[in-house]
């Protein structure tokens, strides 16, 4: 499967993923996961694509709300070839900035974060320890 890349305004291709975030959930170490987080950027699904001028509309976030319980779970990617086909195809590469603003503002609405939730390594975490470990 290609690598999903956009051009930055130098015309250099953006990777849409964090190798680091990538490792961190291959070995399951919820410190190196802190660490990723804080110094790189997640993959994140979105709704609708942002304005591709405008760099205040980063486009609308997808969450997942069971069906059944009616929980939202926050869905984050190491990588966007790791974001299965059923979910909607645009993606955002945001800042740890962003992620620490996003739970802040959501995170009492959000049950849960999962990391890569079809693999290959798989994780989750609530809102309150992510935004912990942004905090460090």
């Amino acid at each position: 499967m290609a690598k999903k890349r956009a051009k930055t305004s130098k015309d250099e291709p953006l990777e849409f993923r964090n190798t680091q975030l990538a490792d961190a959930l291959q070995t399951q170490d919820m410190a190196a996961l802190a660490f990723a987080l804080r110094h790189g950027p997640t993959v994140v699904p979105l709704l609708r694509p942002g304005q591709r001028d405008n760099p205040l509309d980063s486009g609308e976030v997808w969450t997942f709300r069971d069906p059944n319980t009616g929980q939202i779970a926050l869905l984050l990617f190491s990588d966007a070839v790791n974001k299965p086909p059923a979910l909607p195809p645009a993606v955002a590469l945001q800042s740890p900035g962003w992620l620490k603003a996003f739970l802040g503002t959501h995170g009492d609405e959000i049950t849960t974060v999962f990391f890569d939730i079809a693999g290959p390594h798989p994780m989750q975490a609530s809102p309150a320890d992510l935004l912990a470990a942004l905090d460090l």
